[in-house]
């Protein structure tokens, strides 16, 4: 469902993405795990179109983003790490906006609207205007117009940023839902426990490469770890033992 053949980005002297391969099948929720700077964010707006590779294929359900890139986007929804509104609109006026820019309108639209708007507990704001929305408000909001159009393929930076509890367990449900029901989502998270919890593979970048992809027990057994949490396959694999080794002497 999404495929990323040698696909590099380069900003001047530094390549944040280095040639990387990835696959991501139909029906899965991929977990993207890094430290900073390591190339998580670039990779992801590659993936949704917004930043062009230097070199390299990206391709969404078969369709190439950078040779059919309205085809191409078409298909997916991308929830950003902020979101970025117009505050002059109102969250109604915002979601059929989007619904607009995929060529939707109409009475269908219009319930779909009134569902997300529910659905995330905004219905009493969605004649207010954005810039009176909480950060966390906005962040709903963003969720819903990702999947207004009915996407096949989900691409999330940092997915929880913004949400209280409630929102983030409504924003799993329907992750898990949309799996599920054949959909694809990459997402790039910070947090081991929502990787761990969510996904069902996972790739582990550091410095624009790819070091190790797999199931979290594919993981385990590529750093020999036996039965331990995702944390310290990730401390392994990116040569983090040392600050392991500095929290446990803090510890004791």
């Amino acid at each position: 469902m999404i495929t990323l053949e040698r696909v590099t980005k380069r900003y001047g002297s530094l390549t944040a993405v280095d040639r990387v391969n990835l696959e991501v099948p139909p029906g899965t929720l991929f977990g993207l795990l890094g430290p900073n700077g390591a190339g998580k964010t670039t990779l992801v707006r590659m993936v949704a179109g917004i930043l062009r590779p230097d070199e390299g294929r990206i391709r969404i359900v078969g369709l190439d983003v950078q040779a059919e890139p309205e085809a191409a986007k078409a298909r997916l929804g991308f929830i950003p790490d902020r979101p970025y509104l117009y505050e002059k609109l109102t969250g109604a006026e915002f979601l059929r906006f989007v619904a607009g820019l995929y060529g939707l309108d109409g009475r269908q639209v219009e319930g779909r609207i009134d569902e997300f708007l529910d659905f995330w507990e905004l219905s009493s704001w969605r004649d207010e205007l954005v810039e009176t929305y909480s950060h966390g408000m906005r962040q709903r909001l963003v969720v819903a117009s990702a999947f207004i159009h009915r996407p096949e393929v989900i691409v999330v930076d940092e997915p929880m940023i913004g949400l209280d509890p409630k929102a983030a367990r409504l924003l799993n449900r329907i992750f898990r839902e949309f799996v599920r029901r054949g959909g694809t989502i990459l997402m790039s998270t910070h947090s081991l426990g929502i990787a761990e919890a969510l996904c069902e593979r996972i790739a582990i970048i550091q410095e624009g490469r790819i070091r190790a992809e797999g199931t979290v027990e594919d993981l385990r057994r590529l750093v020999a770890a036996g039965d331990v949490s995702l944390e310290d396959v990730f401390l392994r694999l990116t040569g983090g033992e040392e600050v392991r080794e500095l929290l446990d002497v803090l510890g004791e």
